[in-house]
């Protein structure tokens, strides 16, 4: 699968680059992106540097889709679409640097990636989950606010270099009701 690069009214999602890599082991410093993703701890700048080498190969074989969320050029956070199975199914991810916290970013870059996964132009998926550690509570709003339905709690299933814990998961169809967000998908 070619990347594709998403844009909103204020943000640009697309492959992450080697310039990305000292903000990216940056806000990986943080102890809530070390509790609550799967990213290794302690987190070193080679870790950043592999990161970014691997997206690309990830579009290349369509199972997990990563973008850098950038606002004027700066990275702020980075999002995924992960799991794609082929059937319908995939599974949101995503993380933002501490300092970009706050003021919507996360909400929109989310719609952004959550229309193209259902759009037929897109990946056209049926179902998309979203997964959290257990009181990742500012995860779960995002999701709620996506209007993520809470199905369930996973036992032990969600794991780090550290951490080994259980974990939520909801899950957001397609459905006829939903309204696209604007987005566009522009040539690289």
């Amino acid at each position: 699968m070619e990347p594709v690069t998403l844009r909103t009214s204020r943000l640009e999602l697309s492959l992450p680059t080697a310039a990305d890599v000292d903000a990216i082991f940056e806000a990986c410093q943080d102890a809530g992106i070390q509790r609550y993703t799967p990213v290794p701890v302690p987190y070193e700048r080679s870790h950043a540097e592999g990161f970014v080498a691997q997206v690309p190969k990830d579009w290349e074989a369509g199972k997990n889709l990563t973008w850098a969320i950038r606002e004027q050029e700066a990275l702020v956070g980075t999002i995924g679409m992960y799991r794609v199975d082929g059937m319908g199914n995939g599974e949101i991810g995503f993380w933002m640097a501490p300092w970009a916290r706050g003021g919507g970013r996360l909400a929109e870059a989310s719609n952004a990636v959550i229309d193209w996964g259902f759009d037929a132009g897109g990946l056209d998926l049926t179902r998309i989950e979203w997964r959290a550690v257990v009181g990742n509570v500012a995860s779960a709003k995002v999701a709620r606010a996506l209007g993520f339905q809470y199905e369930g709690t996973l036992r032990k299933a969600l794991a780090n270099a550290k951490y080994r814990d259980d974990g939520w998961i909801a899950a957001l169809l397609r459905t006829d009701e939903r309204m696209p967000q604007p987005w566009a998908v522009l040539e690289d």
